[in-house]
């Protein structure tokens, strides 16, 4: 399994290795790169040279004391892309991912030839939603993830995918990777996500192709977040999936990788 240490953290990655353009992808909180297993899958078989990373407190990566922000978190991925040398390349950023991939396209144009921009927001979390999920951070650190699981399957799936009997196992891998990071290091992301700073007012500055994919059943970044995004990026592309919540790419891989297939086939 590879790793580097860059920028203060010991990162761990995995790499296709194809000759073809490089897609990097960016998971979600309380995951690892794992969440694009379908779409590094699909892509590699197009000759596409598919990037994963698991950011810093998360998956296999490094427990940091510090650098949990997402500006800091974005000079991570630029370290990784310039030393992996992949650029320019596609990013394809699920909701931290995402906060990931708005900056990088607004701040590193250089490294990127299109971002993907996965149910996320631009904006600041919602005040109401902060002191829910602090609570929940506290009891996650202090007593374990196992004890607040219940309360976060809902956050990062939809509905139909909770409901479906016949994904019952797929929901069990789910759960038990949440469970099972680390706790000091996820506790410090999430207080990363919740105290982010905005990243609408630069989105006027992105210039390269963008596409924005949400679920219909997101309900820790609704739709309309992803509208804003759409609005404020120069010939932004906006997919709306139904029946997939937080995290599309676990809940409906083919919707995603199809919507991704099309957006890059124009580009």
């Amino acid at each position: 399994m590879p790793y580097v240490d860059l920028n203060g953290a010991h990162i761990h990655y995995t790499d296709t290795g194809s000759a073809g353009d490089a897609i990097v992808f960016s998971h979600g909180l309380l995951f690892s790169g794992d969440m694009f297993e379908a779409q590094v899958a699909h892509f590699q078989k197009l000759g596409f040279r598919c990037i994963t990373f698991d950011h810093r407190g998360q998956g296999q990566s490094g427990v940091t004391q510090s650098g949990y922000d997402m500006d800091t978190l974005t000079d991570d991925a630029a370290q990784l892309i310039g030393h992996l040398d992949a650029a320019p390349c596609h990013f394809a950023g699920v909701s931290m991912g995402g906060f990931v991939g708005m900056r990088l396209a607004a701040r590193r144009a250089d490294l990127l030839k299109s971002v993907i921009l996965i149910e996320t927001s631009a904006d600041p979390e919602l005040q109401e939603n902060q002191s829910k999920y602090r609570q929940l951070n506290f009891v996650a650190r202090w007593i374990g993830l196992w004890a607040v699981i219940s309360k976060v399957m809902p956050i990062m799936f939809g509905q139909s995918f909770l409901n479906d009997a016949t994904r019952d196992a797929e929901r069990a891998r789910w759960k038990k990777a949440i469970i099972g990071n680390h706790r000091i290091g996820i506790t410090r992301a999430v207080k990363g996500v919740i105290d982010r700073a905005p990243i609408h007012k630069e989105l006027g500055e992105i210039v390269i192709p963008a596409l924005v994919i949400v679920g219909e059943e997101d309900v820790a970044t609704v739709p309309a977040k992803a509208e804003r995004i759409k609005a404020a990026t120069p010939g932004a592309q906006l997919v709306r999936l139904p029946r997939a919540g937080h995290s599309a790419t676990i809940e409906e891989p083919d919707a995603v990788n199809a919507a991704m297939q099309a957006f890059l086939d124009r580009i």
